[in-house]
């Protein structure tokens, strides 16, 4: 077994709260076959075909030195650099823990070697890849702050960059039990420390405007590892008190918030609340997660439309846009759930933690290549893209390389003579303290038996989680063949106490039912569950089709930017009432395969076949189903088709768009600015600025003519200019007479202008007049008509 340090035993979870249960080291935990176990090998292949050099050239050309190979592209040399070598040392160390490879050892071990180079080239501590940032830690050193969403001085994220060796370096020590990696570790903790300590903490709080990925998190482990209480001072001080504080009074104030920046901090404040025994702090995590699970989640278990939190009472985005739920929220939110359940043994969530794992992690990856997905799209008959090894460098490629290695760490729990399944995945469990091993055969969610087997004996009581969805009839359990009486209840574990011999079989039946689960807001869109699976269906709206699911370097080829099916065009679920899932009928019993064949409509789609959505790959599907009446049916496409119709004319004319005050568009548009300032109004994100801001727009084939802007009525009287190319497009005064309303003005772009364009790519610059505001801008797109 690899020796190594648990840094949940660090933690000391039994101080704050008796109910605290531990995990198991992922080393202890062997995946045996199924999907799970083809996922860790597919993304073991993938993260062995990447290139060490190019991930780490970013870190060594940073401290001076000169790279092997040139760094990899996309995000990596645009900005983020380095953000994916963070995860990847991560990654490798979760590999060498969940398989003892040593071929990954030695990656590990040579990546930290030309890591400790560059650190010890650099001098004090610091390791990074953030582009000529000397003059960034200067600045912050000395307290000039000026922190916008993504760019803190000018840069892009660099605490968000950073956290991700921050964060590898721990991992390598906690899985891999290196010294080396802890002594990197600590040095690069006490440059931050050095680099902070003249700042006051509304300083630091400034600065935490700005993307910091869960700085506060690594920090409160930095402490646990150590002991030494400064470290801890750190993780509070880099704790978000604008976002803590709502939550500690159980407010939602997370409409129009970039949902990824939010999901690591408040894993910080629960890392925090655990060191610290404070209960504001993990009351507020609590919060957050209940919030997010119950309210701002959709079926598969992912949260956000184009990466913010949207109007939880409103899911409309959600089905319209083509950027669903990203996937690194989703990994964020697991992160959280194990804490949670890590010091209270809720059942509620072991439910979201199994639904997330299964209906969206796991569906992240594709089966064949390894390829990872940023946006799962919920919009009827949409898809998605996967990334390739050496082309996407996305956030979601970062997380995605971790996920896919942890997959044993929460199917089992234990606290002092308890041993919990959680989750129903074929693994073999070594519980070295009480010399145990437990091996776990099952085809779920094909089948919903299980059996443990025991490979040893020992006294201990087995609790085997009786899910929530297992509703339908009662739960059976057989020990050695010879029936147990089950007292538990579905969101209970059924309890084994038991002194238990070498070759004990327990086998556990579970109930398995179809249902329908309507979005958060009940609008009318509808999942299909098999328990907790959601299940999908593959479409071809399109004849002779042919797309590209895989994505290229480009800046946003994460996105699946193909041609969208009309929503009144896509299958629907028609029938007198939502009382319909006995008509849902399985067609296998090897597998789960179903039809639906008497609600689906129109006719062309009543043949569908529906599949767990995590085996729906490389085409595009339906998740969420519209559904009506069949009085309303025909009534019902009308109205979504007059809805439909002038987004979808409107989106086959935009070259480009941006979405001012988002942080990823906005990135993505490489923006620009000074004295910018970016918030949300009536549920929609602007920016403008006191002196100008910039965007790259994107026009490969130069088709654009028109340039389109989106004001708002209340903004009257600012005067500012708006610049093409370098060519003045417009003098703007905002006028009087819109109202409490957004509004849109076309302007004509020049020939003079379109033909300064550098290779498809045309600079647009909105520059404030003397004593004014250049903006609120609310909505920019480039059109060819």
């Amino acid at each position: 077994m690899i020796k190594k340090i648990s840094l949940a035993a660090c933690i000391g979870l039994t101080a704050f709260n008796a109910q605290a249960v531990d995990y198991f080291d992922i080393d202890q935990v062997r995946l045996q076959d199924g999907p799970f176990l083809h996922a860790q090998e597919k993304n073991l292949e993938y993260v062995l075909t990447m290139e060490p050099g190019r991930l780490l050239a970013p870190f060594l050309r940073e401290a001076g030195l000169k790279p092997k190979t040139n760094s990899y592209g996309n995000w990596e040399n645009t900005g983020l650099d380095g953000h994916i070598g963070g995860h990847y040392l991560t990654s490798l160390s979760l590999a060498y823990a969940a398989t003892g490879r040593e071929d990954v050892r030695n990656r590990i071990n040579y990546m930290l070697d030309e890591l400790e180079r560059a650190q010890k080239a650099n001098g004090n501590g610091y390791l990074g890849g953030v582009p000529n940032s000397d003059k960034l830690w200067q600045e912050i050193a000395k307290g000039d702050i000026r922190a916008d969403l993504f760019a803190l001085n000018g840069y892009w994220v660099p605490w968000y960059n950073l956290h991700k060796i921050f964060a590898g370096l721990r991992d390598a020590y906690v899985y891999t039990d290196s010294e080396q990696a802890k002594r990197m570790l600590l040095d690069w903790a006490d440059w931050v420390a050095t680099l902070v300590s003249d700042l006051s903490d509304e300083q630091i709080e400034k600065m935490l405007n700005t993307e910091y990925g869960g700085m506060n998190e690594t920090f409160a482990d930095v402490y646990a590892i150590t002991g030494e209480k400064r470290y801890l001072t750190l993780a509070e001080q880099f704790s978000h008190k604008k976002i803590l504080q709502p939550l500690q009074n159980k407010t939602d104030a997370l409409t129009g918030l970039h949902a990824n920046t939010q999901i690591p901090k408040v894993i910080g404040y629960e890392r925090v609340a655990q060191e610290t025994g404070d209960e504001s702090w993990h009351e507020a995590a609590d919060f957050f997660w209940d919030t997010v699970v119950n309210e701002r989640s959709v079926a598969i278990g992912g949260n956000s439309a184009r990466e913010h939190f949207h109007d939880k009472k409103d899911f409309s985005g959600m089905l319209e846009e083509v950027e669903g739920p990203e996937t690194c929220n989703t990994y964020n939110m697991l992160k959280l759930t194990k804490l949670l359940y890590g010091r209270d043994t809720s059942l509620e969530y072991v439910n979201y933690y199994e639904r997330a794992l299964y209906n969206h992690i796991l569906s992240s990856q594709d089966p064949e290549t390894g390829g990872l997905v940023y946006f799962t799209p919920m919009r009827p008959n949409h898809y998605r893209m996967y990334s390739q090894p050496h082309e996407g460098m996305w956030c979601c490629v970062g997380s995605g390389i971790e996920n896919h290695f942890k997959y044993g760490e929460f199917i089992y729990a234990h606290e002092d003579d308890d041993l919990y399944v959680n989750l129903y995945i074929p693994s073999t469990l070594t519980w070295a303290e009480k010399g145990v091993t437990l091996t776990q055969t099952t085809g779920f969610p094909d089948t919903s038996k299980t059996q443990l087997t025991l490979d040893s004996s020992g006294e201990f009581t087995l609790n085997l989680r009786y899910p929530k969805w297992a509703v339908s009839q009662h739960a059976e359990v057989t020990v050695n063949g010879e029936p147990v009486v089950v007292k538990a209840m579905p969101g209970e574990y059924i309890s084994l106490p038991r002194q238990w011999k070498k070759g004990d079989k327990v086998e556990l039946s579970l109930p398995m039912q179809t249902h329908l689960e309507s979005l958060p807001d009940g609008s009318d869109y509808y999942a299909v569950m098999y328990g907790p699976i959601v299940l999908s269906a593959k479409t071809s709206p399109f004849d002779d089709e042919v797309l590209n699911y895989y994505s290229d370097a480009s800046r946003m080829g994460h996105i699946a930017s193909g041609e969208r099916c009309p929503i009144e065009q896509a299958p629907m679920l028609v029938a007198k009432d939502t009382d319909f899932a006995n008509q849902i009928e399985r067609i296998s019993e090897d597998e789960l395969r179903f039809k639906a064949s008497n609600v689906i409509q129109p006719a062309q789609y009543q043949d569908l076949e529906l599949i767990p959505f995590f085996r729906v790959h490389q085409s595009r599907y339906m998740l969420y189903w519209p559904y009506s009446t069949p009085q309303n049916v025909d009534q019902l496409r009308e109205q979504k088709a007059v809805a439909e119709a002038q987004m979808l004319e409107l989106e086959a004319i935009t070259v480009d768009k941006v979405a001012p005050g988002e942080q990823q568009p906005e990135s993505d548009h490489f923006f620009k600015g000074s004295q910018s300032e970016a918030g949300v109004h009536l549920n929609r994100h602007w920016r403008h600025a006191h002196d100008w801001f910039s965007y790259q727009l994107n026009d490969q084939e130069l088709q654009a003519k028109t340039l389109r802007i989106t004001y708002f009525g209340g903004d009257v009287g600012r005067e500012f200019a708006i610049e093409f190319n370098g060519e003045t497009l417009a003098e703007v005064k905002l006028p009087e007479g819109k109202g409490a309303n957004f509004y849109t003005v076309d302007y004509p772009i020049s020939k003079e202008a379109l033909r300064k364009s550098e290779n498809g790519k045309h600079l647009l610059k909105f520059i404030a007049a003397e004593g004014s505001v250049a903006g609120g801008i609310y909505g920019v797109r480039l059109l060819s008509e």
